[in-house]
């Protein structure tokens, strides 16, 4: 395969070596059906007790659950690509990283915790680093010459480290 590296980077044609479609966890969907639904129930639960004096609340309840979807929907997973010169993540319509290997001087196999980064989505670790996580699994940490290392959600870490490695070498 091979496409067309885009951005600020040269126009030139690069071998994509890896790819890779990382789903946010169950746990996550559960979560937001669970707000959802809740959100919803309430909504008609005070339309039908209340009508008048509180049917903004279900307007605004309708907001809150479209708003709490869209987010789920553009964060529901991560794209993570790896050519010859670059390896790219990308998570969401605004947050991409692309990364040249030359830059990269290690890359661990580790879990993104919810100990160390209070969360799933876009974070920012206590031990300095930032995150892109969908779930408490696996996950690649990337260390650099300089700047803060940066972690993302894999279902293949092995894979992923061995052909960094490959490319550093």
């Amino acid at each position: 395969m091979s496409r067309i590296a885009k951005a600020s980077n040269i126009q030139k044609i690069d071998e994509i070596l890896y790819e890779e479609w990382v789903q946010a966890g169950s746990f996550v969907k559960i979560i937001i059906l669970l707000v959802c639904l809740l959100i919803f129930i309430l909504g008609i639960i005070i339309s039908i007790f209340m009508p008048e004096e509180l049917a903004f609340l279900w307007i605004i309840s309708g907001f809150v659950s479209i708003f709490i979807f869209l987010m789920y929907w553009n964060f529901r997973r991560l794209k993570i690509i790896i050519t010859n010169t670059q390896i790219e993540v990308r998570y969401g319509i605004f947050n991409h990283k692309r990364i040249p290997l030359i830059n990269i001087t290690n890359c661990d196999i580790t879990k993104a915790r919810f100990k160390t980064y209070g969360g799933l989505g876009i974070r920012l670790g206590l031990d300095g680093s930032s995150a892109y996580n969908t779930d408490f699994g696996e996950a690649v940490k990337l260390y650099f010459q300089s700047g803060r290392p940066f972690l993302f959600s894999t279902r293949n870490p092995q894979r992923i480290c061995k052909l960094i490695k490959e490319k550093m070498n």
